[in-house]
């Protein structure tokens, strides 16, 4: 897949949506660690951090691709997984968070890259499915949307909540990403391949409903 062919381009959009629609709990975590340093160590904590989540991420993509590219049926467990996680994105009403702010600039930094490593497992998955694997993609991707997850994501959080919509779009995005990777594992592209359409809009349809049918049950446990 060319960088700049019209797959290579939507490949890189899509990865950008999946990073933007996951960035909110990494910001979150960010503003925690940080909150309780100096204006201009924050700063500085946020950088370095932003600095060593891009690094670690990258290992880890690339780690996951070599892996994705050499080991059978690896693509069937990330498809799976990565339905689960549209299917977590959407169903979630709130999020919890237990990281303590740090009064140090090393702890800061240090709190950061291992949280957002973490938390940034998802977003992986996503992008190398996304990019099918191409290093070239996932980097590209990667580079343009941390940036957005350190500095923008709280916008993108504020029009999620006015528009929730978007969120369940992403969700179907992951959901349709999801069943390419399953279709193209060689287990059983040979059973799907002939059903490759309607196999991942049912992927999308299964993501999408059981999070709405979630969301249903915790609402009215909820008033109950």
């Amino acid at each position: 897949m060319e960088l700049f062919s019209a797959a290579g381009l939507l490949a890189i959009a899509k990865i950008i949506v999946i990073d933007i629609l996951l960035a909110g709990d990494n910001a979150i975590v960010i503003g925690m660690a940080a909150k309780n340093l100096q204006e201009k160590h924050r700063k500085l904590a946020i950088f370095w951090g932003t600095f060593g989540a891009i690094a670690l991420r990258l290992i880890m993509a690339f780690l996951f691709v070599e892996a994705i590219n050499n080991i059978p049926g690896l693509r069937l467990v990330g498809g799976v997984l990565l339905l689960w996680i549209g299917y977590k994105l959407m169903a979630a009403n709130e999020s919890s968070h237990n990281i303590e702010a740090k009064s140090n600039l090393r702890d800061a930094i240090i709190t950061i890259v291992i949280a957002d490593g973490i938390m940034g497992i998802d977003n992986v998955i996503g992008v190398v499915g996304a990019a099918e694997g191409n290093m070239m993609l996932v980097l590209v991707g990667i580079l343009i949307t941390v940036p957005i997850i350190i500095w923008g994501s709280t916008m993108f959080i504020k029009l999620i909540e006015k528009y929730p919509v978007i969120l369940f779009f992403g969700g179907g995005i992951l959901g349709w990403i999801g069943g390419e990777m399953i279709h193209v594992d060689q287990y059983i592209f040979d059973l799907i391949d002939p059903i490759s359409l309607p196999f991942k809009i049912a992927c999308i349809i299964l993501v999408v409903g059981a999070a709405l049918i979630q969301r249903k049950l915790t609402a009215k446990k909820a008033d109950n």
